[in-house]
């Protein structure tokens, strides 16, 4: 009986470890599909405006539709930016426009 017991809470706790890794994940792939989901709105305004100075989350929104969620706006100069989304306590940056998508912050 006691060894069923050590089983299961093995089990149990394998288990438990399992799902906190698949959270994390899951809120990383949420972060950085946000902010992939922003950048054709971030290049359009670009597009339009000749650079990305003066670029708020607002007027993505406004200019290029509703769909953009869960993404800050940290930094918009003539030819670069920086934006952050965070899902499940991770945050995730993109400096742009060539930057990849990173958990280090913006230069």
């Amino acid at each position: 009986m006691l060894v069923v017991l050590v089983v299961i809470g093995v089990l149990a706790g394998l288990a438990l470890g399992f799902q906190l890794g698949a959270r994390e994940r899951a809120g990383d792939a949420a972060a950085r599909s946000n902010i992939r989901a922003a950048l054709p709105a971030v290049e359009g305004y670009r597009t339009d405006f000749g650079g990305y100075t003066g670029m708020t989350l607002e007027t993505l929104e406004e200019t290029f539709g509703h769909g953009i969620h869960g993404v800050e706006i940290l930094a918009a100069a003539a030819t670069s930016y920086c934006v952050r989304a965070t899902a499940e306590g991770r945050t995730w940056y993109k400096a742009g426009p060539e930057g990849e998508i990173t958990q280090t912050a913006c230069p």
